[in-house]
């Protein structure tokens, strides 16, 4: 049997936590000074590595941004030689250009680290069977929960996203306890195991969900549906970082994501302005990676919206909590001068009981002044309160959004529903063609 580290589920605290993030601050700070990679060369032309001691010097370095990633498409932000990386993904960028990330074996042995923390916290163990339906290949969700799930001892299924019928026997034949999943593909999981009369045959207690942004109410939803207290756990991450990992909630804390701070450095601030703010203030999460190697980044600029947590939590715990995210700055739309975040509708979507789990956000600017509609499918038992429900819906979002919202419901079942991947809830209208009809 090949012997492994200790798992680390509890973090460093106070002084010790602070001297080793500083340690690992200034050694990053020294070694991309020195790399002689054109790109950090350039961005750290006015920083002297010997004044970059502690956390507090963090706020005098430079952000890094997504468009760098692109700017210097595919290989310019790799800081160590190609022969000495093992991996590369790959996410789908708006540009036309993927944003591509690399791996050392040294990465990918953190990565798995921080995953099996990960499922760690959310209640898992090396006796479980973890059924993985997070996609493989230049996704990150797939083969980073596929390497924390054998980091921690786990047995993975890696069964990928996609193909229902074949995901619901394994499920049923293999007694899976923990399941990793997009939210959307987890309750499509539930409603097809529900009409084909396995739902009470499943044993899945865990759901760790993440890849999409998901409410409170999109929680209650997801439980429900699969019933016999099944619990959905958020798991964050994001591929120019290092992928699913950076942070996990923890089933006693519900509402906090704890950061792996040995690891990923974060900090919060104002999306405008880019200036610090005070911990438990609302603003853009921002991390440095602290230990990666192919492809480090200082004070990266996430674009999703949270905020410091007090305290650690749970006695014994001594990550860093962020709350769950509340959105994106750039998924932000601006309608008739109001700012609208998609998860606000969903949230008063998933509030009313008349109103299904799949339902889709389109900002129509057909017209010189944009509107916002929503099309949600009713539950199976308001089918014939179509008109009630619409009003009701209607005023609510008037009242949340403080505009008015467009409101079409359809029957239970109607929608297009995703089977593999992340589901897209927002569409834009620019001519007279359904948006939604696939």
């Amino acid at each position: 049997m090949t012997s492994r580290q200790p798992l680390d589920t509890t973090g460093l605290e106070g002084e010790a936590k602070v001297r080793l993030q500083g340690e690992r601050l200034h050694a990053l700070v020294e070694r991309l000074s020195n790399c002689d990679n054109p790109f950090w060369s350039e961005r750290l032309a006015g920083v002297d590595p010997r004044a970059i001691t502690s956390v507090d010097d963090l706020a005098s370095l430079p952000y890094t941004v997504k468009a760098d990633l692109r700017d210097t498409y595919p290989l310019g932000m790799v800081t160590t030689k190609m022969s000495g990386t093992t991996r590369l993904h790959a996410s789908s960028g708006t540009s036309g250009k993927p944003t591509i990330v690399v791996y050392t074996p040294g990465d990918i042995a953190i990565w798995a680290e921080v995953n099996a923390r990960a499922l760690a916290l959310a209640g898992a163990g090396p006796d479980d069977i973890l059924h993985n339906g997070y996609g493989y290949g230049l996704f990150t969700g797939g083969l980073g929960l596929h390497n924390g799930g054998e980091r921690l001892g786990c047995t993975v299924v890696p069964v990928s996203g996609g193909n229902t019928a074949l995901q619901l026997r394994l499920l049923e034949d293999l007694g899976s306890r923990v399941m990793s999943a997009t939210p959307s593909f987890a309750l499509l999981l539930a409603e097809r195991a529900r009409q084909q009369g396995v739902l009470d045959r499943l044993k899945v207690e865990i759901g760790i969900l993440g890849a999409e942004p998901w409410s409170e109410g999109m929680r209650s939803r997801i439980e429900a549906a699969w019933g016999h207290g099944f619990q959905a756990l958020d798991i964050y991450g994001l591929s120019e970082v290092i992928g699913p990992g950076v942070a996990m909630e923890a089933p006693d804390d519900l509402g906090a994501l704890n950061v792996f701070d040995d690891h990923f450095l974060p900090e919060i601030v104002d999306p405008a302005s880019g200036t610090v703010v005070a911990d438990g203030e609302w603003g853009e999460l921002v991390l440095t990676t602290l230990t990666k190697e192919a492809m480090p980044v200082v004070r990266y600029r996430t674009g999703d919206i949270t905020r410091i947590l007090p305290g650690s939590g749970i006695e014994g715990r001594n990550w860093t909590r962020i709350a769950r995210l509340t959105g994106r700055v750039d998924d932000m739309i601006i309608i008739r001068g109001i700012n609208v975040y998609p998860r606000e509708i969903e949230t008063v979507l998933m509030e009313d009981p008349d109103i299904g789990t799949n339902y889709a956000i389109v900002v129509d600017r057909r017209d010189l002044m944009a509107e916002l509609r929503v099309r949600a499918e009713l539950t199976a038992e308001a089918a014939g309160r179509t008109e009630d429900s619409s009003a009701r819906l209607k005023k609510v979002l008037l009242d949340r959004l403080r505009i008015r919202v467009g409101v079409e419901l359809v029957p239970a079942g109607s929608m297009f529903r995703t089977e593999a991947g992340k589901v897209q809830r927002v569409f834009e209208q620019t001519d007279e063609t359904d948006p939604l009809v696939r």
